[in-house]
């Protein structure tokens, strides 16, 4: 999976011991991405909230390349209840190894 472009907004992540959440802000307004762990090596992606603002700038298709992203660089696997999350992984093949099998 390519990179996230260096041109494209910057998406922090906050993380606590059980949870965290990666926020990509762009002018005054805040998309996330949320997440629970279940375990060391596994994640769940449970909501992904893009507002209008940010409606058909690829906000949340960049939240969800972030996590994956980063759960595959840390070895772990991802679960995707989010229904957002779900539809775009199975679009992106690339993204596919990092499922929980």
């Amino acid at each position: 999976m390519p990179s996230i472009s260096p041109d494209a907004p910057t998406i922090e992540r906050e993380e606590q011991p059980s949870r965290g959440r990666y926020v990509l802000r762009l002018d005054g307004a805040e998309a996330e991405l949320t997440y629970s762990r279940a375990g060391d090596s596994t994640i769940i992606i449970d909501h992904t909230y893009v507002p209008d603002a940010m409606r058909g700038r690829s906000a949340g298709k960049l939240l969800v390349a972030r996590a994956v992203e980063d759960a595959r660089a840390e070895g772990r696997a991802v679960i995707p209840l989010c229904p957002f999350a779900k539809a775009q992984i199975e679009r992106h093949e690339e993204w596919q190894d990092v499922l929980a099998r």
